[in-house]
């Protein structure tokens, strides 16, 4: 009688594991936004501590698009449905950032005297800053958890 419960218990627990959402798919989006938090991270940090004052608005969106990467890297390594939709409110406010950024550099360049992570919609990324939080938005979506 034992040896039924206890199977009952493991079987309760394989349940209560996170979803992953690094499957498939999900492991390029990891690798991609692990390249964008480098890139992002090492570009403002570089720029902050030697010529802030000549870009400081550029560089500290540079800085805020670094972090943004690092947590969606990290929620889609954690795995869960919690994760899963602060990814997906990650992805639309980075989604929103990059299309305003990305605006706001071609209406008025000499807002930003340097280039930032997210400047005319990522060209100097080969438009990743763009194309990684549609697709990471599609991902998130189509593995949600649905409850009965």
């Amino acid at each position: 009688m034992a040896a039924v419960e206890d199977d009952v218990d493991v079987e309760d627990n394989v349940d209560d594991k996170p979803k992953r959402l690094i499957s498939g798919p999900g492991m390029v989006l990891v690798w991609f936004y692990g390249v964008m938090v480098v890139g992002a991270v090492s570009r403002s940090v570089y720029q902050i501590a030697t010529e802030f004052d000549r870009a400081p608005l550029a560089y500290s969106l540079s800085a805020v698009a670094g972090v943004v990467y690092g947590f969606i890297t990290y929620t889609l390594v954690r795995g869960g449905e919690r994760a899963r939709k602060a990814a997906q409110v990650c992805c639309a406010a980075e989604l929103a950032g990059v299309l305003i950024v990305g605006t706001w550099t071609l209406v008025e360049p000499s807002a930003f005297p340097d280039a930032t992570v997210w400047s005319d919609y990522g060209m100097g990324y080969v438009f990743i800053p763009v194309l990684l939080p549609l697709s990471a938005l599609y991902w998130l979506r189509r593995n949600r958890t649905v409850t009965p």
